[in-house]
């Protein structure tokens, strides 16, 4: 083995990705890991990485069920797993899993890169103050997200009532599935124009795989991707930089 190629194991840390949750986020996960990488690093680089696919049935019918007990107790197992495994940072390739990330962060000895953190940072880094969420129902709702942004100085805003069900059924029923449908794509759109009406500075993607239907030139405000945000984070930590 050369020197060089020593050199840059030897300054990466291994990742640890819980992902599968679902299999479209994780495979633009994987492929965002893999661009970031080869950019900054060249030559045939890629991440060193171990990357743990769950079955998403059980844990959405767990999380529709209101169980996230078991959901926690899956993930903090599988991420010690991951650990055992050689994992030197994790991550969940998920938002609506982090509510369960205080639970993963108290049974590992390792970093844990939380994505509302980084988005919160690159947030702050561009002086927006307040953005709009659009996301499942759980992370435009639940205090594990909204309050982890709001204790980093930020004030979001989610859309209507009504909104955030058509989003959810479309996140859920389509987009974890991989359909891209133009309709589902107008939905958004109107979400995202009736938060910059509402006062929305930004606009945070704040599903790993809204990505899909929303993006820098179809909405009115500036985007904030946070699987594209999450993958430079991750790296970051890996490469201690």
């Amino acid at each position: 083995m050369s020197e060089n190629v020593t050199s840059v194991y030897t300054t990466s840390k291994r990742i640890g990705l819980l992902g599968g949750m679902s299999a479209a986020s994780s495979q633009l996960y994987y492929a965002e890991l893999c661009r970031l990488t080869q950019a900054e690093r060249g030559g045939l680089s890629s991440p060193d990485l171990l990357l743990r696919s769950l079955d998403f049935a059980p844990l959405e019918a767990w999380m529709a069920a209101g169980n996230w007990e078991a959901i926690a107790d899956t993930l903090s197992r599988e991420a010690c797993q991951l650990q055992a495994a050689g994992a030197e940072v994790l991550a969940l390739a998920t938002n609506t899993m982090h509510n369960v990330a205080e639970q993963i962060e108290t049974v590992i000895d390792v970093p844990f890169v939380h994505i509302a953190d980084a988005t919160a940072a690159a947030l702050n880094a561009a002086g927006s103050k307040i953005p709009g969420l659009i996301g499942t129902q759980f992370t435009m709702e639940q205090a594990f997200y909204l309050d982890r942004l709001r204790n980093q100085g930020l004030d979001p805003l989610v859309p209507a009532a009504s909104a955030r069900s058509v989003i959810n059924d479309i996140i859920f029923g389509e987009l974890c599935k991989g359909i891209v449908l133009e309709e589902s794509a107008d939905a958004f759109i109107k979400a995202a124009t009736e938060l910059a009406f509402d006062g929305a500075d930004s606009l945070i993607l704040g599903c790993t795989e809204v990505c899909m239907l929303l993006n820098e030139d179809n909405t009115p405000l500036p985007v904030f991707d946070t699987t594209a945000i999450h993958c430079e984070a991750i790296l970051k930590a890996a490469w201690d930089c």
